[in-house]
């Protein structure tokens, strides 16, 4: 749960704090778990959103997007998360953290976490529109990030 906090809060004494309150927060409402998923899934989700409430409290605001100014996303689009030969782990973790907010909360929650844009769209109260085009344009970012010019730098 520590890693899932720090992915994003990124300061380790604050994800102990996210996590330790998370713990706290499940235990005091075990009642209300209902085992339609597993224990780690559901204390996964309640780190997550208390992640998502410190980011807030500290006015890195999601910026939510109108949702006029959205396009259905091609879900067949999502499927394809190739990167060229070269790329390391370690590249692909810093093009993420270094993603705009709107798009690295999406990311995370759809690439690492492993969300649907159902759950995404719950976690960050937005629609699954938002979160299929912010899911899209985050991964146009991240793919461009990560192209090697052919003298083997970052474009």
């Amino acid at each position: 749960m520590l890693i899932v906090a720090l992915r994003f809060v990124k300061d380790r004494m604050e994800a102990e704090d996210v996590v330790q309150e998370a713990f706290i927060n499940a235990f005091s409402k075990l009642e209300h778990f209902k085992a339609e998923v597993s224990f780690g899934a559901w204390l996964k989700r309640i780190v997550i959103n208390r992640c998502i409430d410190v980011l807030k409290s500290k006015h890195q605001r999601l910026i939510a997007l109108e949702e006029h100014h959205l396009s259905v996303i091609d879900d067949d689009n999502e499927k394809d998360w190739t990167v060229e030969d070269g790329i390391t782990v370690d590249d692909v973790k810093l093009a993420i953290e270094a993603l705009p907010e709107k798009y690295r909360f999406v990311v995370l929650l759809y690439l690492i976490e492993g969300y649907d844009h159902k759950e995404i769209s719950e976690i960050l109260s937005i629609s699954e529109i938002a979160s299929r085009t912010q899911l899209s344009r985050g991964k146009q970012k991240l793919k461009d990030a990560l192209k090697l010019e052919k003298d083997g730098t970052r474009s």
